[in-house]
């Protein structure tokens, strides 16, 4: 790839401006990867867990000892992790399918969730298909504040005039929405909040993007249930797919009988020869999310200096591996995700276009140029084709790699103009 020499002296500037937030985001990984070890050490990891079942996968120890594994790093006291869960929105429907019953309520306090689970809850779509909605089980939504803060006083009054929410769901990231991300202490007051009300609610949040961004997770204040894939931060870009689900023990329980069903749960499931990949991948996850992070703070800097409106700012705390990027039309937003793609170590030579993607109300471009398909820890960036046509970019195997993609964005930028 050849850039010009403005484009390489800007990602020069904008590293020697990050060298003290790319130090911090070293402890954290430090720190993450601490906790990690220290579990595999006290569940007595070795390589007889990498063995492999098929059928029922009735008394396969190392995917028992995984789910332990899990539960004992998110600060839960249960969790279990599927090869076979195939999305984020899968896992997130799982939990949502196994904690809510007819006449329940959903009560969503972070505003709209993310698209593909408009139809899973029932907010578009065809009725009939299966959705919550079909079920009997009411949506309520409130907006978080200019600001990216929790309306409480919205959320504690419609908690006490509704005794029917059942679970109050939270998404971590900002999805497709132009807004902040909340971090583990603003998700650990409200958890407090809700529960001081109407102890017996789940709170169930939607962690994918954020995990090992911090050194705790929403479960370590309270959160009742955590979801995400495993194509994301935690499978460490080794996973080749699959998902997770951590929290109560009762939580979780109500949840695998989703997973499989009521009488069996966690006790079965063929892990087919998977196991080497999540062990190795959770052991990975917190280094590859520091070269995700890394990464999304050179694209900050870089795509501001060039005029673009970019959240969070390149100085700012993190806590998700995502950056949005206002590009101001479908011609910038196209030729940013061209750029990464060009940029990317696999397909660089394919020319993604807008198109109708399942579980989407607007047309979708996506960069990804990944080993694994729709892996979002690897280099990546999508957006909706309407306006403000902004870009979501995130992960980066490697910081080297993602560099590489984000001076290929840049410059498809500047050709573009």
């Amino acid at each position: 790839m050849q850039f010009s020499e403005s484009v390489l002296q800007l990602a020069s500037k904008a590293e020697a401006a990050l060298i003290n937030r790319f130090a911090e985001i070293d402890r954290i990984s430090f720190e993450n990867t601490n906790r990690v070890m220290d579990a595999f050490r006290r569940f007595r990891v070795s390589e007889s867990l990498f063995q492999s079942s098929s059928g029922y996968g009735n008394g396969d120890r190392g995917r028992d000892v995984l789910d332990e594994i899990w539960a004992d790093v998110m600060g839960a006291e249960a969790a279990f992790v599927r090869h076979s869960i195939v999305s984020g929105t899968h896992a997130l429907t799982i939990g949502l399918f196994g904690l809510l019953r007819p006449g329940d309520v959903m009560y969503s306090i972070a505003g709209k969730p993310y698209d593909t689970l408009e139809e899973v809850i029932g907010l578009c779509g065809e009725s009939g298909n299966g959705s919550l909605k079909d079920f009997g089980v009411d949506y309520l939504q409130t907006d978080l504040t200019e600001n990216g803060e929790f309306r409480m006083e919205e959320i504690t009054e419609n908690l006490k005039r509704l005794p029917r929410v059942k679970v109050v769901f939270i998404q971590r990231s900002k999805g497709y929405l132009n807004r902040k991300t909340l971090s583990v202490a603003q998700i650990g007051q409200a958890v407090r909040a809700v529960k001081e009300i109407r102890p017996e609610v789940f709170v169930v949040v939607d962690n994918c993007y954020g995990e090992f961004v911090e050194t705790r997770e929403p479960t370590h204040v309270g959160a009742d249930l955590i979801i995400g894939s495993l194509i994301k931060n935690p499978g460490g870009g080794m996973a080749e797919s699959g998902g997770y689900l951590a929290g109560s023990a009762r939580a979780v329980e109500l949840a695998s009988y989703r997973l499989t069903s009521v009488g069996i749960g966690v006790e079965q499931g063929a892990t087919l020869g998977q196991n080497k990949s999540l062990y190795k991948g959770l052991f990975y996850a917190p280094h590859t999310v520091s070269q995700a992070l890394k990464t999304a703070h050179l694209a900050a800097y870089v795509f501001e200096e060039m005029g673009y409106t970019v959240e969070p700012k390149w100085n700012e705390e993190r806590h998700d591996i995502i950056q949005s990027v206002i590009t101001g039309s479908e011609e910038l937003l196209c030729a940013f995700c061209r750029g990464i793609q060009q940029g990317s170590p696999v397909d660089a030579f394919v020319t993604p276009e807008p198109w109708a993607m399942p579980g989407y109300s607007d047309r979708v471009i996506m960069a990804a140029g990944g080993f694994t398909q729709g892996s979002s820890i690897e280099l990546s960036a999508d957006g909706p084709i309407r306006a403000p046509y902004t870009c979501f970019f995130q992960g980066g195997l490697t910081y080297e790699s993602g560099k590489l993609g984000i001076l290929s964005a840049a410059q498809s930028l500047m050709d573009q103009k």
